[in-house]
């Protein structure tokens, strides 16, 4: 008889055991809070903040005017982006003003790669021109765009940084083509800058 009551205390003992196990998972699991940093949200947290920091990159670099310098800043013998290495747009390097140089210190400096891309129309359909590519875009890539409007008037800029005598109405070379129209705009392009964690 004191073996039969050993065992019921036993098996009493093991059930007891479980409930408060079972309780305790059950609290940990409810008093655990997921943060704008847990691992579900951190990607989106800094998807956010390139984008924001994009967006000022562009809106800066409009105001000082060294975007619209930047994609003025062409070579029409060479065909290409001043100071772009031999190759039509940059890849190892960047435009040599201050739009180039807030890519550099906002970006590269701290492990982000950056693309530039020149969004336009053509009567096939839209163009792309290449302005700084550094590869491949991951998929927690982020995309801001800025639009420009570029006008008959408006003149290349030379190696120097200075504008030289050609307007964009008088080449044949640059990558924008005329928009044909009787107004004064030449052409209306969006720049797309696309930034990832490297």
């Amino acid at each position: 008889m004191v073996s039969d009551d050993r065992g019921q205390v036993h098996t009493l003992e093991a059930i007891v055991a479980g409930v408060i196990l079972v309780t305790g998972l059950v609290y940990a699991l409810q008093v655990t809070a997921v943060t704008p940093l847990s691992a579900s949200t951190s990607s989106q947290h800094i998807e956010n903040q390139q984008a924001a920091v994009s967006e000022g990159v562009l809106a800066a670099s409009m105001d000082d005017g060294s975007l619209e310098e930047t994609l003025r800043s062409w070579d029409e013998d060479e065909e290409r982006f001043h100071g772009a290495d031999g190759r039509e747009f940059f890849v190892n390097d960047r435009p040599d003003n201050a739009f180039g140089d807030r890519l550099g210190d906002t970006f590269e400096e701290r492990g982000t790669a950056v693309n530039v891309v020149v969004r336009y129309e053509e009567n096939d359909g839209t163009e792309t021109q290449n302005v700084v590519y550094r590869g491949n875009p991951s998929d927690n890539a982020v995309t801001t765009t800025q639009t420009l409007t570029l006008f008959d008037g408006d003149h290349l800029y030379g190696a120097d940084g200075e504008p030289t005598e050609t307007r964009l109405d008088e080449t044949d070379t640059f990558y924008v083509p005329d928009d044909t129209s009787d107004s004064m705009a030449y052409a209306v392009v969006t720049v797309e800058v696309t930034t990832w964690r490297m």
